[in-house]
């Protein structure tokens, strides 16, 4: 697998501390690439800066 992760974004490149790679191989996005995508996607990312709690369906009150 390439290095280069940029097929993940419509944006533009995503940066080397926009992301990690996992022990198991999986990509990992971090709280700064989610900022900068701009949205939620509702699947209880591990670096969710949103709040979204999949178990209820909704986002978490702050």
């Amino acid at each position: 697998m390439s290095d280069d992760m940029s097929g993940f974004s419509k944006k533009s490149k995503i940066e080397k501390d926009e992301y990690y790679t996992s022990p198991d191989g999986y990509i990992v996005f971090t709280e700064k690439y989610l900022l900068k995508r701009g949205y939620c996607c509702k699947n209880s990312c591990k670096h969710c800066p949103y709040g979204f709690d999949r178990t209820v369906g909704r986002f978490k009150k702050h």
